[in-house]
């Protein structure tokens, strides 16, 4: 099947319906004010009409219509024409002026990932940004995301634009929005993740289902979206509504310590903190009491204090020990390993074969 291309034109002119007005009246030999009776509009209104000052409205073509047995339907077509062309003369000024902030959008990587279609036209490669994104302009962005600014408002070691993050949460919301959740529930979210903590041994094909399974019975939509370029984000948290939660994770880093710290972290702000917030781990702008919170959350929710104390007071970690440990407590190894390294009890490069490493399929 051949797809038949249509030719569409678009003027980049308009002419508004009080220029045919005037010429039909010169045509005709009729003064304006003859117009004004016989229609029974003001002789100020009929001047306001040929100078495009007022809109043809539907009583006016009427009386057109019946003055100059002009159909009331060719009126009112001129009129929707000339708003029409005005408008899109109009926004394709604007757009044409918001293209510098599309330099801002990681267009390229969400056209790898599938998000978006690519367009040849950079104003047409906008709308289609601003159309995924869910808003009519880029007037709109600060409105719908007012705190990714704040978020990254001090300095970073990485360069970070909020619009660029703004796209990987959206992407998320997309993703959670296809999740159906029970309505949300504290207490069978705090007991499912005690369930979820003995994941951590499996693979990715096995604890990402069974845990995006888990946490919807409780009320919170655990989504996977791959980081875009600029916004070095492992983590985050929202809330959609008071009844479901989303907890969004990027894969950041790729190593199982990282990806299950990330994910009780983000599930700490959910139990500890409040519906109205937005975390963003990663961020520099946020409160950082309520991150260490859920740090501090995360670190005993994987590995239990006392346990891990009187591991640690043994002091001397070998991959034998740390293994037996872990199975011990009933976690994966690669996440005493990573604990062992962030508390600096362990060098860096010591034991990292013990990680588990995740990929993007």
């Amino acid at each position: 099947m051949v797809e038949q291309l249509v030719n569409e034109y678009q003027p980049d002119y308009t002419v508004f319906p009080g220029e045919v007005l005037a010429y039909e009246l010169e045509f005709r030999g009729m003064r304006q004010q003859e117009l004004a009776k016989r229609t029974g509009l003001t002789p100020k209104h009929i001047v306001s009409l040929v100078k495009g000052k007022s809109a043809i409205t539907s009583e006016t073509a009427i009386k057109l219509e019946r003055a100059l047995g002009m159909p009331a339907e060719y009126w009112l077509n001129l009129e929707s024409q000339f708003q029409e062309t005005q408008a899109r003369l109009a926004e394709g000024e604007q757009l044409e002026t918001d293209l510098d902030w599309l330099k801002k959008i990681p267009v390229n990587a969400m056209i790898k990932l599938g998000w978006i279609s690519r367009y040849k036209d950079k104003k047409e490669q906008l709308v289609e940004v601003l159309r995924f994104l869910g808003i009519a302009s880029v007037d709109q962005w600060d409105d719908v995301w007012p705190k990714l600014n704040v978020a990254y408002r001090q300095h970073s070691a990485h360069e970070v634009f909020p619009e660029a993050v703004s796209a990987w949460l959206r992407q998320g919301d997309i993703q959670a929005s296809a999740i159906q959740c029970n309505i949300y529930d504290k207490n069978a979210f705090r007991k499912v993740l005690d369930e979820i903590r003995g994941l951590t041994t499996e693979p990715p094909e096995v604890f990402v289902p069974e845990m995006q399974k888990l946490c919807a019975s409780a009320g919170v939509a655990v989504v996977y979206v791959p980081g875009l370029p600029k916004t070095c984000i492992s983590g985050a948290t929202r809330w959609i509504n008071s009844k479901k939660a989303i907890i969004q994770l990027s894969l950041r880093y790729k190593t199982d310590d990282h990806l299950w710290f990330t994910f009780f972290h983000e599930a700490g702000h959910i139990l500890l903190h409040g519906k109205k917030e937005m975390f963003l781990e990663g961020a520099n702008g946020l409160d950082v009491e309520k991150e260490e919170e859920a740090n501090k959350f995360s670190e005993h929710e994987l590995i239990p204090k006392k346990s891990f104390s009187k591991f640690i007071l043994i002091g001397r970690f070998s991959k034998a020990s740390i293994v037996e440990f872990a199975q011990a407590v009933g976690i994966a190894p690669g996440i005493v390993v990573g604990q062992l390294q962030h508390k600096n009890l362990l060098k860096r490069s010591f034991c990292n074969e013990l990680k588990q490493r995740f990929v993007w399929i």
